[in-house]
């Protein structure tokens, strides 16, 4: 890290501003080579903000800019650094860039920022991991949880639980070692509670992982029924948009259309299929089997059948199909008059949520997104202020840990040695240390980080 890098940290684009990154400890001394102002850089306070113009190996002036001096310790990185803000658009921040690269300035890399915030012990990985969940974000709830992550929630449960077993493993070490020695004895009975209490808040937070990863990534809703009863028209009208093609013509849709929308907060990735049912049209055979791979690999599914119609042995094929899915049933085209089907399709799908609805006119809409909240219990996380797992590879250490603390409590019943049992406790310290980073490889962080953006 002896090397001081630059990047642009701004989206590229036309923009009112763009804003230059410095960091490492000739950060100050390479900006004063570009900036000319009143004072140098080097004889300013720490995180003030100062007017000057930057110039080019040539002496040519090439923006009006603003440079905030922040100085070591208290800085994202925990190093030198120099932000300067230019005028948005490509142009003006490349021939800044390019300027501190001439200066002496090395390009980051992907991550290069964070990854040092990390290394210099401002932040764990979890809470690193939190930054590009933060940028990545598409819902209020989900950046909410993010911001909960960069702060620590993670981390501090993680390492009050990994400090517990860290302390017992020692405690058991010690009494391995040296077992003539007269010290304070760990009993069984500790060593059982001890991994009891860890395995508990393990699974505590595992409770959250599969609500925390839909909040992160959506919940993939298929729309699915037979064809013409308004499947399209709901993608339309959740989307605000004309995304799908809307005729009174059946097997209009004859492909797998897909959008991300925001419903009260809630994020989908709503898929509108064919029309299911049985035909000789050979490219609409090819939706229909779209649409049934499309059932498989949903999280969540919407069935919709035509209130106004026959409820008829097509619209049963589509009940089974879905019934070992999570879904919501809508009774569609109720504007047309009261459906005389809904008792009927109660009976063929009990347990599911059965609505009807308008999509044209939008009656009873209101209530999708409270079912869908419902049957994942996403109003829990959305008003509570609780860590939330949202990171497969947090979920994958946290599983590793669990299991381990499962076979210490076996082990244990089973009169097992006080060594074997060790194993496995050292192993959950392990597998948690992967979340902070503590026990983490340098290939997993290497991994992480360039899954950031430049500049970041």
């Amino acid at each position: 890290m002896g090397r001081t890098i630059a990047a642009i940290s701004t989206p590229p684009g036309t923009g009112g501003i763009a804003v230059i990154r410095i960091s490492g400890t000739e950060a100050v001394g390479i900006a004063d080579k570009v900036f000319f102002g009143k004072d140098k850089l080097a004889d300013c306070d720490s995180h003030t903000v100062h007017y000057g113009f930057i110039k080019n190996n040539r002496g040519e002036k090439v923006d009006e800019v603003l440079a905030t001096v922040m100085r070591a310790p208290k800085t994202f990185t925990r190093e030198d650094v120099v932000e300067i803000s230019t005028h948005g658009g490509m142009s003006a921040s490349k021939a800044v860039l390019d300027a501190l690269i001439r200066a002496g300035a090395y390009m980051a890399e992907a991550g290069e920022f964070t990854k040092r915030a990390f290394l210099n012990g401002r932040i764990d990985l979890s809470q690193a991991e939190a930054v590009i969940d933060i940028i990545n974000s598409n819902n209020e709830t989900a950046q909410r949880n993010a911001l909960c992550q960069l702060q620590g929630s993670l981390s501090r449960e993680i390492k009050v639980v990994r400090a517990n077993l860290v302390h017992l493993a020692a405690q058991m070490q010690v009494t391995i070692d040296y077992p003539d020695e007269d010290l304070e004895d760990i009993t069984i009975g500790d060593i059982r509670n001890t991994a009891e209490n860890a395995k508990n808040s393990v699974e505590k937070l595992l409770e959250t992982a599969d609500s925390g990863r839909i909040l992160r990534d959506g919940i993939k809703t298929v729309i699915v029924g037979k064809p013409n009863v308004g499947k399209s028209s709901l993608l339309n009208s959740l989307a605000r948009e004309e995304r799908a093609i809307v005729t009174n013509i059946a097997g209009t849709t004859r492909d797998v259309i897909e959008e991300y929308i925001n419903l009260n907060g809630i994020p989908l990735i709503l898929i509108d299929t064919a029309g299911i049912r049985r035909t000789d049209d050979t490219v609409e055979k090819i939706g229909v089997e779209k649409s049934k791979k499309s059932i498989e690999e949903a999280d969540f599914v919407i069935v919709m059948i035509d209130g106004s119609s026959f409820f008829d042995d097509e619209d049963i094929e589509v009940l089974q199909a879905t019934k070992n899915k999570k879904r919501i049933i809508l009774i569609n085209k109720t504007d047309l008059g009261h459906s005389k089907y809904t008792e009927a399709v109660k009976s063929k799908a009990p347990g599911s949520a059965v609505l009807e609805v308008s999509v044209k006119t939008g009656i009873g809409l209101e209530a999708l997104a409270d079912e869908i909240s419902r049957a994942y219990k996403l109003g829990e996380i959305i008003m509570s202020d609780g860590t939330v797992i949202t990171n497969m590879r947090h979920k994958t250490a946290l599983i590793k840990a669990g299991e381990a603390l499962s076979r210490v409590v076996e082990a244990i019943d089973m009169n097992m040695p006080s060594d074997i049992v060790s194993i496995d406790i050292n192993m959950a310290i392990d597998a948690l240390g992967e979340i902070t980073g503590e026990t983490v490889s340098d290939d997993i962080v290497t991994e992480i980080f360039h899954r950031f953006c430049v500049g970041k």
